[in-house]
């Protein structure tokens, strides 16, 4: 990869609504070639979409925590997804390797509200879980650049 693609993959994983216009005067390129460039890394498959970032807090979303699930049989393990898919306070779920089969971050309100999301994955997915809080956050979603 060329340094200027990296370049404009390191100022939209910054910014994703950065203007043409700004990424060809941050990399020294014309507006169009710039436009040419992004669409380019958006085809071969380097930039997968632009979103908006919502703040969890401000949803009122105070906590976020990881859970580790360990399934009762392990030939059931990959059904664990589609059977958690209907409780929405599931931020993301990792199939990982290790002691644990998938790990979820889940954001919700209260401790209470967390108490009774562990019931319903225990019960719905027939895993066991082990469970992380998180305290805070010094960085997250850091480009791989």
């Amino acid at each position: 990869m060329e340094s200027t693609d990296r370049q404009i993959l390191t100022l939209l994983a910054r910014d994703g609504r950065m203007s043409y216009t700004d990424i060809g005067r941050e990399t020294g390129l014309s507006t169009s070639a710039a436009q040419q460039r992004v669409r380019r890394l958006e085809q071969r498959g380097l930039i997968t979409g632009y979103r908006a970032e919502i703040s969890a807090e401000a949803l009122g979303l105070a906590l976020t925590a990881f859970i580790e699930l360990k399934g009762a049989d392990p030939a059931t393990d990959d059904q664990i997804p589609e059977r958690l898919s209907h409780l929405r306070s599931i931020v993301s779920c990792y199939s990982v390797a290790g002691d644990a089969s998938y790990i979820l971050i889940v954001q919700v309100e209260t401790p209470a509200d967390l108490e009774a999301l562990l019931a319903q994955i225990r019960v719905a997915a027939g895993v066991s879980t082990l469970t992380n809080l998180v305290l805070s956050v010094p960085f997250k979603d850091r480009a791989v650049l």
